[in-house]
């Protein structure tokens, strides 16, 4: 099951944390940042899709070596709607900050010093889609299905934010 349909899951289930309100504050917010840097939503995804796979990375190194409640863990107290720089350092080196914003640069064709400005607002976005899977009642129960199938530990590649929040724009008709 892909990464959207585990997000459709979430939001369907009331056992969960996600909503569909929260998926439209996300989108709203990537509206606003479009706007606000002078670029369209479809720039936003494909940056948020950078910062995605570098989160994954990110996530996965912090799975492994200290386990899946730490990895959860930063995702339930980093995610959000406003800009936060501790979620940024609670990732990413300050090197591998500079790393992520080429890398947005790159793929997308802003400058990299407004990539770097706008790391602190598009980490906790993806935090915070990835927080859709979190046990509502009893988020340290673990079990995140959304951040499980983000991390994709088969392998096989079937994950990318960017994706993912075009089908949640699409299926929301936004």
């Amino acid at each position: 099951m892909g990464l959207f349909d585990q997000v459709l899951n979430a939001v369907n289930n009331p056992q969960t944390r996600g909503s569909m309100d929260d998926i439209g504050g996300i989108l709203n917010t990537v509206q606003q940042l479009s706007g606000n840097s002078g670029t369209n939503s479809s720039t936003m995804q494909s940056a948020m899709g950078v910062v995605g796979n570098f989160v994954r990375s990110s996530l996965q190194e912090k799975r492994v070596n200290e386990g899946d409640r730490q990895a959860e863990s930063i995702v339930d107290q980093f995610s959000g709607t406003s800009p936060n720089s501790q979620a940024v350092n609670s990732l990413f080196s300050g090197a591998m900050q500079q790393q992520v914003a080429q890398a947005i640069s790159q793929r997308t064709g802003l400058d990299a010093n407004m990539a770097m400005q706008m790391l602190p607002m598009l980490v906790p976005l993806v935090l915070k889609f990835l927080q859709s899977g979190t046990h509502a009642q009893n988020p340290q129960s673990g079990g995140n299905s959304v951040l499980s199938s983000f991390l994709d530990a088969d392998g096989d590649g079937d994950v990318d934010i960017s994706d993912a929040m075009g089908m949640a724009s699409r299926y929301l008709g936004r």
